[in-house]
């Protein structure tokens, strides 16, 4: 009885001993992601990356209003101002996989300083002719196709070169950040490119946008990352470009995710080139107004963000992808329909929630699913998705010249409700 009872009790320590190392190890499990983001707090290059996209997020926003206002201002045409935003988009389609194969051809931080001197000099050019009087309509849409290049390098460059710094552990939780640095610049942006409108002129946007690229080029030179992966040189672009598009045919997460994307760029994203119109003509609303109505979706993107960055696990991906997709074009109709500026505002900025969701999940899902060798000719062909955007953009501005930019917009966020609908079975096996 004696040994019995001693035995007993050797067990019900054992089995406190073993539920004290279950719960610990629950408690590390759950500690590991707080450790994760408090570590990017020591990699220098990651801020460094993170700036560089926050100054060019910023200055592209300045840009867009700027461009929106004064081409509306010269033309009186919803579809010019949408095709000048579309203009940002087209190289992206035309030139996405070349881009990504591209990358893998020499040191990104070569060609992310390459991308910034570019667009610092377009900018530089712009206030130029806008002070001297001399700024046309068609200058913008060159420089809208130049900086568009340069756009279209984010996901294949800077992006990878992010990952690759803070390993893939910690992609999401970067991936928030700096979505949440680019909703940060939408919050800004706009209002200040109003205000700047406003006070100074067309050419004080463009001279901030100088400022804004100078320092991104320092924190890009100071860069110490070198590619880990292999370069490619030995192969042809288009066979690289052919092994990227190979491995997203069979791969399902990928389909699915890419199909979302397309949906989100064709009826989601063109809308933004309608606030102007709609901010004039609708809502009665001057440069200024223009710019704090259109930073209302900034808002809401910026901290959907920050409780993405704290919250999200990836369990939680898919429904914060696809959920954000969805909700994103359900609120443009809202937007489409406001009757005041309050209304339409508070419509931007849960736009803005649904769409932090999807931007964050959208180079987060498409980076976990691919191979390390392969992921910037992935993230390019993720380019070329999005920038089959420009469709979107000339069908959204060819239903507001017929019809008006209010009914057009409300027509594209039904049509995006309804393609998600029918392509459920593609993305269904997104985070499977």
């Amino acid at each position: 009885m004696a040994q019995a009872s001693d035995r007993t009790i050797e067990a019900a320590c054992a089995g406190q001993q073993t539920a004290g190392q279950q719960t610990a190890g629950q408690q590390t499990a759950q500690a590991a992601p707080a450790r994760a983001r408090a570590a990017l707090l020591g990699e220098a290059d990651f801020w460094r990356l993170w700036y560089v996209g926050l100054a060019v997020f910023i200055a592209r926003w300045l840009e867009t209003i700027a461009v929106g206002v004064f081409a509306y201002q010269q033309t009186q045409s919803p579809f010019i101002v949408a095709m000048l935003t579309m203009l940002r988009l087209l190289p992206m389609g035309l030139f996405g996989a070349f881009l990504g194969a591209f990358a893998e051809r020499m040191q990104r931080r070569t060609a992310l300083i390459l991308v910034v001197v570019m667009m610092l000099a377009t900018s530089v050019v712009l206030t130029v002719l806008a002070h001297a009087g001399m700024l046309a309509v068609w200058h913008l849409a060159v420089a809208s196709f130049l900086n568009g290049l340069g756009w279209a390098t984010d996901n294949p460059v800077r992006r990878v070169m992010l990952g690759e710094v803070v390993g893939i552990d910690r992609m999401g939780t970067a991936m928030s950040l700096d979505v949440g640095a680019n909703n940060a610049s939408r919050m800004v942006g706009p209002t200040v490119s109003g205000l700047l409108y406003a006070g100074v002129g067309v050419q004080g946007v463009f001279a901030c946008g100088i400022v804004l690229y100078a320092t991104a080029l320092v924190a890009a030179a100071g860069l110490r990352y070198r590619n880990r992966t292999a370069h490619a040189a030995g192969t042809a672009v288009m066979e690289q470009i052919a092994e990227g598009l190979r491995l997203v045919r069979g791969e399902r997460r990928l389909i699915g995710t890419l199909v979302v994307t397309v949906i989100y760029n064709l009826f989601g994203w063109p809308f933004t080139s309608m606030v102007p119109v709609i901010g004039r003509d609708n809502l009665h609303l001057g440069p200024e107004g223009i710019g704090i109505l259109a930073s209302m979706d900034g808002v809401g993107a910026f901290f959907g963000a920050l409780l993405i960055a704290v919250f999200a696990r990836p369990a939680h991906y898919k429904r914060l992808y696809v959920g954000g997709a969805a909700s994103y074009c359900a609120l443009l109709v809202v937007f489409a329909v406001a009757p005041s500026p309050l209304i339409a505002g508070a419509a931007l900025l849960l736009t803005g929630l649904g769409g932090a969701g999807f931007s964050i999940m959208q180079a987060t899902l498409v980076y976990m699913a691919a191979p390390a060798e392969m992921r910037s000719r992935v993230l390019g062909v993720l380019s070329v998705c999005i920038g089959l955007g420009p469709l979107g953009f000339l069908l959204l501005g060819t239903l507001a010249n017929r019809f008006g930019a209010e009914p057009a917009t409300a027509t594209i966020g039904i049509a995006g409700l309804l393609a998600l609908a029918l392509t459920w079975r593609w993305w269904r096996w997104i985070g499977a």
